[in-house]
């Protein structure tokens, strides 16, 4: 046995091993997918009369491959067109979504995609000073105000849940605003990193292949994703987290601990 694969190696970056059985991603019992038609499966269909028709199809997510990959339990708070600001203030608190018993040790959020690429503002983006720790109901009402919410919100849940946060590949086919709020963006969320104990960056920006016409050929129907391409974000999601996991083992060492399980033990220590 080779247990250096199971070690930080020198050199090594976010994507370079692919882990179909998903890694240390395992260490998790319960898992939250937080987004829009990303994170749902959602696949595009076009009938007889060229009508678009979009349908989201948790069974094919990456999340619930996760779930498939590693044997835990992945729950889907995600819709179709989601933005941040919906999700907080009906989507999630609508159907329970915020409830302690969905409570889970982590939580992975690929929100933002509909503001970025539909509103094209880099005011709506805002900033990482949108954020009020003390008082999230301070928070402004800006996509980082509202993101800044739902994690405060989970954190208040789940107080000890480590989060993922997504940035968004790049595009062969996107405009130069949208090249720069993308940039402004994954900035964003690397200060939230630095803002939020437990928090790290799945940066799809930087390390993920580029999703240019052969990409797309392979991966997507349509303007959303195919099969495979849902099982393909689910295994680049899974093997960067593993390399988050090693690469920070004493970030998750009491990972067993979180919940439930650091309810009931008096001598967990954090």
């Amino acid at each position: 046995m080779d247990i250096t694969k199971y070690y930080a190696m020198e050199g090594e970056k976010p994507l370079d091993v692919i882990k179909p059985d998903g890694g240390l991603t395992g260490i998790f019992r319960t898992i939250s997918c937080i987004g829009d038609s990303l994170a749902s499966g959602e696949f595009e269909s076009t009938n007889d009369d060229g009508e678009k028709g979009y349908h989201d199809m948790y069974e094919y997510s990456w999340g619930q491959h996760i779930a498939r990959a590693v044997g835990c339990k992945v729950y889907n708070f995600s819709r179709g067109g989601m933005t941040a600001d919906a999700f907080h203030k009906g989507f999630a608190p609508d159907n329970g979504f915020y409830g302690e018993e969905y409570a889970s040790q982590a939580y992975i959020i690929a929100m933002g995609y509909n503001e970025v690429m539909f509103g094209r503002s880099f005011n709506y983006l805002g900033t990482i000073d949108d954020i009020d720790l003390e008082n999230p109901e301070n928070n402004k009402h800006t996509l980082a105000g509202w993101y800044g919410r739902i994690i405060q919100k989970y954190k208040e849940i789940s107080p000890k849940a480590r989060f993922f946060l997504m940035t968004m590949p790049k595009e062969t086919s996107d405009p130069e605003i949208c090249v720069q709020l993308k940039e402004a963006y994954a900035a964003l969320l690397h200060q939230m990193a630095e803002l939020f104990a437990f928090t790290y960056v799945l940066d799809f920006h930087k390390y993920a292949p580029v999703y240019d016409e052969k990409f797309k050929e392979n991966f997507y129907l349509g303007g959303h994703m195919n099969a495979a391409g849902y099982w393909l974000t689910a295994q680049m999601t899974m093997s960067y987290i593993d390399y988050i996991i090693r690469n920070h083992p004493e970030d998750f060492t009491q990972a067993g601990f979180i919940g439930k399980g650091g309810v009931h033990n008096a001598h967990a220590k954090w």
